[in-house]
């Protein structure tokens, strides 16, 4: 459906075309006038103007490594909107960079199913020492050996300065700087993919930064017909919204194309305001399917969301989004308010069993119903949406790093909560989702961070963040945003996972991971989800041909005697996190239990997770997986 006009070119920045010379195209209809400023030398190279408020050159010498500004209307000259590569920051020229050179070797790579997917999100800057993208490749073995599938890369798109989370990025093509060159993303994938790892990046269409944030002097790329939480809203469905969608649909498949990535996170789509009958998430669905078909290999794209809204993931052709997974947020607020008993902020729509049970089973919780932190209804029914559409997590950037002081989980609550946290999570039949480092208990916070080079910039982010912690009740100074010891203290300690519970933390998500994967949880039914309200407890009850598990999930500060009403036959503990070989307090759970006739009682240490299946049904074993 996306209508590819005559005069509207088909790339956008500095393209190499098959003779060797380059096509230089950029969007500036504000502008009469627009020439390529070459900063060696000092050459202006006039561009053509069309109808449609695009600018063109074709430049036929040697170009790979030349850096140009463009001048508008003989006067201001800024960097290319599409750039490539700013190699001196977001206020400096940009970069001719062939991104086509690469020596690729996954020909048979095909993309890792939703299904099958175990995402674990990190930030480039801080999960190693050196905070470049070919630091992460000695460590991709570890991670394929935990048993995730998928590196989800937080945004790497061009921010100010060097330290950030990466949604202040103004250069939706260009790779940060100070993470590597693009040829180093290109490698890592290319590590990954050659390990069984697909990459996915996360990316941000609903604002730009405020730093070195110039699309505005080009052309109506934002509205104030809208506004988030950053500011003016893209122009999605105002006058000439059409070039600016193109802009952003081009972002994102260059990325996809050019450093082969296996899926694309989207931002806050909540934040993308768009009220045309065709909205631009829908077109990028479409585009993005098309380059899935054409490259055959399947690409996913997933929905950061809060709006409990079916819709987006709904086929396009049904009046949906067309996005392959989103989040649930229901999920994380569920289980940490019951982990942890915090009740401030969006917490207090949470904190019963209630909630997490009826998100296990359906995907979230609020479906229409009242919420008291929003104060109105919320969400609709996830009915027709299947397992796979969601990703669920215990913890991931947002969730630790807004907090004041960025403490993660492994600070909130104890060893064994830790172990209750990851099964809650690994074993659902959703696509979990790990954040860096808690597999083995990572204790560093990840706390909120920049260098913005405006000074007043910076002092207006500190204040406006110490205002958003009033609504949680929490008090104190935060860590100085601007600060390099507050980036420094959110680096991770890969040395801890080798060592005492961190070790035996590690091995036990590896220990989920690989019961996941061969029970195919997935692909399981929810025959029952049943709540021990007076204990504090959960037991989920999952089928899938051949096979029968029940998860208990108990949440309570001392041991809890349940009866469970399993169905009838023998049935076997697979997994106990209280066990010893976990460094657990010792499992009370027998070997095997008989369910015949009778309500069978099991008690459960504090703060525990436990997973039995049937090994024989009326006499009969249960056939072997």
């Amino acid at each position: 459906m996306t209508d590819y006009l005559p005069n509207r070119p088909a790339a956008l920045g500095a393209i190499e075309l098959p003779d060797g010379s380059w096509q230089f195209s950029v969007w500036a209809p504000q502008h009469q006038k627009v020439e390529i400023r070459f900063t060696q030398d000092r050459s202006l190279v006039p561009m053509e103007r069309n109808e449609l408020g695009y600018h063109c050159a074709r430049v036929t010498k040697r170009l790979t490594g030349a850096q140009y500004y463009y001048r508008l209307d003989g006067s201001s000259e800024r960097p290319d909107p599409a750039s490539r590569y700013q190699p001196d920051g977001v206020h400096g020229s940009s970069q001719v960079i062939d991104v086509a050179a690469f020596d690729w070797h996954d020909s048979g790579w095909k993309g890792i199913a939703l299904e099958d997917t175990v995402l674990y999100e990190l930030h480039v800057g801080t999960f190693t020492p050196e905070g470049r993208l070919s630091a992460i490749v000695s460590h991709l073995d570890e991670l394929a050996d935990l048993g995730v599938t998928t590196i989800e890369l937080m945004p790497v798109a061009q921010f100010p300065g060097t330290r950030n989370w990466g949604y202040d990025g103004v250069f939706p093509f260009a790779l940060q700087n100070s993470y590597g060159t693009p040829r180093d993303l290109q490698a890592f994938v290319a590590a990954a993919h050659a390990r069984g790892l697909a990459v996915a990046l996360d990316v941000v269409y609903n604002h730009l930064g405020p730093e070195g944030n110039y699309l505005g002097e080009y052309g109506p790329y934002f509205t104030s017909f809208y506004r988030t939480p950053w500011g003016s809203a893209l122009n999605f469905d105002g006058p000439q919204s059409d070039e600016v969608r193109h802009f952003f649909i081009q972002s994102a498949l260059y990325w996809l194309k050019n450093y082969h990535l296996d899926a694309l996170r989207l931002d806050a789509i909540h934040s993308i305001y768009d009220a045309s009958a065709f909205p631009f998430l829908g077109e990028l669905s479409v585009a993005v399917e098309g380059l899935s078909e054409k490259l055959g290999r399947k690409i996913h794209l997933i929905a950061e969301s809060d709006l409990n809204d079916a819709k987006v993931v709904r086929s396009v052709s049904q009046g949906g989004l067309g996005m392959d997974a989103q989040w649930s947020d229901d999920f994380h607020h569920s289980l940490h308010a019951l982990l942890t008993g915090e009740n401030t902020g969006y917490y207090a729509d949470f904190g019963k069993l209630c909630h997490l049970a009826k998100t296990l089973q359906n995907g979230w919780f609020y479906a229409g119903q009242y919420a008291k932190h929003r104060q109105r209804r919320h969400g609709n029914s996830p009915a027709d949406s299947k397992p796979s559409h969601f990703v669920v997590c215990n913890q991931n950037h947002d969730q630790i790093g807004n907090r004041a002081v960025g403490d993660r989980l492994s600070t909130l609550v104890n060893f064994e909560s830790l172990k209750l946290a990851a099964g809650a999570t690994l074993l659902s039949r959703f696509v979990p989702l790990l954040f860096m480092g808690e597999e083995y208990g990572e204790p560093a916070p990840f706390q909120y961070f920049t260098s913005h080079g405006n000074l007043a910039l910076a002092e207006a982010v500190s204040k406006g963040r110490q205002e958003e912690f009033v609504a949680f009740g929490w008090s104190g100074k935060i860590p100085d945003p601007q600060s390099a010891a507050t980036f420094e203290a959110s680096k991770l300690h890969h040395q801890l996972a080798s060592s005492e519970q961190h070790q035996a933390l590690r091995s036990f998500y590896k220990a989920l991971l690989k019961f996941r994967r061969d029970a195919k949880l997935s692909g399981t039914s929810v025959l029952a989800i049943s709540q021990f309200d007076l204990e504090n407890a959960l037991m989920a009850m999952y089928e899938s041909p051949g096979r029968l598990l029940a998860m208990i999930f108990n949440f309570h500060s001392h041991a809890s005697t349940l009866s469970l009403d399993l169905p009838a036959g023998v049935w076997e503990a697979k997994i106990d996190s209280a066990a010893e070989v976990w460094q657990g307090p010792g499992s009370s759970l027998p070997a095997r239990l008989d369910s015949y006739g009778s309500k069978v009682q099991v008690s459960v240490p504090a703060h525990s997770l436990a997973v039995l299946e049937r090994i024989e049904s009326r006499g009969q074993l249960a056939p072997k997986q």
